[in-house]
């Protein structure tokens, strides 16, 4: 069985290794394409055996039953598949037909090109001829491009690689678990990052798109989701993941994209996700140009939806090219136009407009629309009048492949209370730095929202901004205006530093020190005169004190019993999951649990501990309990699956088997924790040789010293750079060296030297193998007992440990600082003019004794 992380990894692997020095943001349409054509190909062979009622049989036994069925019913078969999935594809045009074609030599790049304009024949005579119509049209998937080969032959062989990618991938039972859905997003995001700029067009990086979907998801009652700058469907996708199972079955998708091939991606992208035809509806066009969609009921509302998402090309330039007005009725809640050399706000106009009086719709735009003057500071006017802003959140700069700059979501709502404040958030210095990219981690996504959601104010971070403040502020909305970022450098003391000594000030702000043990801060110093004092202990002694204090031990026990017992709850629930478990709501519930659980305790960062099990899930869980819902727990921890490792380089370069691996339970724990005594045995052969090395190091340096018995014995064998012994030439000197003389006994315990070294090195192999095959075996006959205690160990070995540590984390910072102002004051300027003086002194001597001869 096959996992969604080894698929991700599989497709990208063979998407790198195919396609060359073909530019990524074109190869994504040919890879991406094919993917979803195999897909089609898989649900019309599944739906044709569903309706005939066929028993379970192999691919190309069902394959041979097809074409025989359409040999004998011809267009009723096709009418019967197309009335359960809106298309067919007929026997000879399946891609499994390109697959036979490939084992038998018979493959034509034709044959794939044949099938493609076939498929889009068949589907322009149905009903449903919108949904796929153009999915593969020549000007997305041109199979005579010389990108793919400059010759027939070149473009055959990189097909036909390409073709095979996907052969032994189930696609129907891929997207049953979200899996192939998942493969394909994540397929979407690589070659957005490899695309560099030229990703913008279709791409929302995922913590972005995660930020704006949670966001836009807590809106209530959602039916309908609209995102009029579509992309590749990323947003729209993101915001259902985030909705309850039960509104996910009656949603329905809108989207329009300018782009044709991003625009067919997009349908792609939402049928493998379980989209049905019906229930999205997506189109090919300029949404500036020509408003969509309109209700013709209501020519001057426009249709309107629960949850509108949009990341559209940033201060477009002339956007205006069909000469629109103020009187369309998108622009008339603003009273201007837009200016020509910027569209960021005529698509926020069309968003807001489309927008239902009790949805949400988040927008990810530029910084500049917060300030800029002329028309825009007119329309931002407007919608703060309008009381439509609601939210705006600074994101960093350099999250986005395609730009550098930094961003800002928006938040707007239709029915916000008379007087509600704007909520401004400040998450620009939330990130990690990742290659050249700025993420976001889990951590910051979830405290950017619990933020929004809470409506909190924190300092440095969040503001609710009124009214009154935002007209003082003349309608500017520039975070800076409302949100100081805390300055955590501390001021130099003059004083201080001209007679040294802490200010009590310091000590007095280091608030966490000071409200959990003051006590033995207080008794760490000592007042050395009025505001100033000096430690009585070292920094190190204080430290100690501090964490050993029967308080804060007592603050980490209740963590650790916490910890403990949460771990334990969430073992047992991830051990049981089944097929229909809700992987995605278990991840959720034990992030806001965990939250819950460290909210209880003062003064610790509870998002540090969100991410602590964001990173579990993220490393193992994700896997794992994937695995686990197929199977079961114990049947998954005595599995093992085939350790493929690549081998050779270029033509050469293949997959080749190297022992085994288990599903889920890692070789390094079984040998670990169940071969303590064979580790140890190596270790000490290891050891032995180590002291050999040294041995003969020694000897080494020995020999070079002149004179000595190991210089006449031993160098004459030494290597040209007379850093090691030639071990052939050891035993032509004991040939000619006398028995009993020193010279003999160094050359004779040098051969021992090199002789044992060999003896350990061959047996330290073997042990190895032994163990390797050991392990391998054993993970077929671990006992539930062992799986228990290795998973447990997989999963949260590290997770307790980790929580208290969070304690320690404000505390040590605090010290850090103490350490640092003992450091700053230490030495006064009066005792450096002194040192100073010493020293002139010092020379001026040293200068008066000098006698020039």
């Amino acid at each position: 069985m096959i996992t969604s992380e080894e698929i991700k990894r599989r497709l990208w692997d063979g998407a790198n290794e195919l396609r060359g020095s073909m530019d990524a943001s074109r190869y994504k349409d040919y890879m991406l394409g094919l993917m979803f054509y195999k897909f089609l190909s898989d649900k019309t062979l599944e739906t044709f055996k569903v309706t005939s009622g066929l028993r379970q049989m192999t691919e190309s036994e069902l394959v041979e039953e097809y074409t025989k069925a359409k040999a004998e019913y011809g267009e009723q078969l096709d009418k019967m598949i197309q009335n359960v999935l809106g298309y067919y594809i007929s026997p000879e045009y399946l891609y499994q037909t390109w697959l036979k074609d490939i084992n038998s030599g018979d493959f034509e790049v034709q044959k794939v090109t044949d099938s493609l304009n076939n498929f889009e024949r068949t589907i322009a005579v149905s009903g449903d001829s919108d949904d796929f119509k153009g999915l593969f049209s020549s000007s997305t998937l041109d199979l005579t491009d010389t990108a793919l080969g400059s010759n027939l032959n070149e473009r055959s062989k990189n097909i036909k690689s390409l073709i095979l990618l996907f052969a032994d991938l189930n696609m129907v039972a891929l997207q049953k678990g979200d899996v192939l859905g998942d493969a394909y997003e994540y397929l979407i995001g690589q070659f957005a990052m490899e695309s560099g700029k030229k990703a913008g067009e279709f791409y929302t990086p995922r913590q972005v798109s995660e930020v704006m979907a949670q966001i836009a998801a807590k809106t209530s009652d959602i039916k309908s989701i609209y995102d009029p700058t579509v992309g590749s469907g990323s947003l729209l996708l993101t915001l259902k993941k985030h909705l309850d199972k039960d509104v996910q079955k009656n949603l329905s998708y809108y989207g329009q994209e300018k782009n044709t091939a991003t625009y067919n991606l997009t349908r792609m992208n939402l049928l493998l996700h379980g989209v049905r035809p019906e229930k999205m509806t997506i189109k090919n066009g300029d949404t500036l140009s020509q408003d969509w969609p309109e209700d013709p009921d209501r020519p001057n509302e426009g249709v309107q939806f629960d949850a509108v998402v949009m990341n559209p090309p940033y201060s477009a330039k002339n956007w205006n090219k069909a000469g629109l007005k103020v009187s369309d009725p998108r622009f008339e809640v603003a009273g201007v136009m837009p200016p020509d050399s910027k569209g960021d706000f005529a698509f926020l106009l069309h968003g807001l407009f489309h927008l239902g009086q009790n949805g949400t719709m988040a927008i990810v735009l530029p910084h500049g629309v917060l300030f800029r003057g002329s028309a825009e500071g007119v329309i931002r006017k407007r919608l703060l009048d309008k009381n439509y802003i609601d939210t705006i959140i600074g994101l960093p700069s350099n999250l986005f492949t395609n730009t550098g700059i930094p961003v800002v979501v928006i938040i707007l709502k239709k029915n916000r209370k008379i007087g509600e404040p704007v909520l401004i958030i400040d998450a620009s210095r939330s990130f990690i730095k990742v290659g050249k990219q700025n993420i976001l981690q889990e951590k910051d996504i979830a405290k950017i929202v619990d933020t929004y959601v809470e409506r909190r104010k924190e300092k440095g971070y969040s503001h609710l901004a009124t009214r009154e403040v935002i007209l003082q502020n003349d309608y500017n909305l520039n975070i800076p205006r409302y949100i100081e970022a805390i300055d955590e450098e501390i001021p130099q003391d003059v004083d201080a530093h001209l007679l040294g000594g802490i200010p009590q000030k310091n000590i007095d702000d280091l608030k966490i020190l000071q409200s959990t043990v003051s006590d033995v801060l207080g008794q760490s110093v000592k007042e050395i005169r009025e505001g100033y004092v000096e430690l009585s202990k070292p920094i190190e002694e204080i430290s100690n004190d501090i964490l050993s204090d029967s308080r804060i031990v007592r603050i980490s026990k209740g963590i650790e019993n916490k910890a403990k017992s949460y771990t334990d709850k969430y073992f047992d629930i991830i051990r049981n999951v089944g097929k229909n478990s809700n992987l995605t709501q278990l991840m959720e519930e034990m992030l806001v649990e965990i939250k819950e659980i460290l909210s209880e305790f003062h003064y610790i960062d509870v998002y540090d501990g969100y991410q602590i099990v964001a990173e579990i899930w993220k490393n193992t869980l994700i896997h794992d309990t994937e695995i686990v819902s197929l199977r079961d727990f114990y049947t998954a921890g005595r599995t093992r699956e085939p350790n493929m490792v690549t081998k050779g380089t270029g033509n050469n370069k293949r997959e080749e088997q190297d022992g085994w691996v288990g599903s889920i339970v890692p070789n390094e724990l079984i040998e670990k924790h169940l071969y303590s005594a064979e580790i140890e045995e190596i270790e000490s052969k290891r050891d032995r040789i180590q002291e050999i090395e040294k041995e003969l190091s020694d000897l080494v340096e020995a020999a070079k010293v002149e004179d000595s018995d190991e210089a006449n014995a031993l160098g004459g064998i030494l290597n040209e750079t007379g850093e090691a012994f030639e071990t052939k030439l050891v035993k032509a000197e004991l040939k000619n060296a006398s028995k009993g003389t020193a010279e003999y006994n160094l050359l004779k315990k040098l051969e021992k030297l090199f002789a044992d070294k060999s003896e350990l090195s061959k047996a330290v192999r073997a042990d190895e193998k032994a163990l390797k095959e050991a392990v391998q075996e054993r993970i077929l006959i671990l006992t539930n007992e062992e799986i228990d205690s290795l998973m447990y160990e997989k999963w949260f070995g590290n997770i307790v440990h980790a929580m208290i540590d969070l304690v320690e984390v404000p505390l040590k910072k605090e010290l850090s600082i103490l350490q640092m102002l003992h450091n700053r004051y230490t030495d006064t300027l009066s005792a450096i003019d002194e040192e100073s003086r010493d020293l002139e002194s010092a020379f001026e001597a040293l200068m008066s004794e000098l006698v020039v001869r």
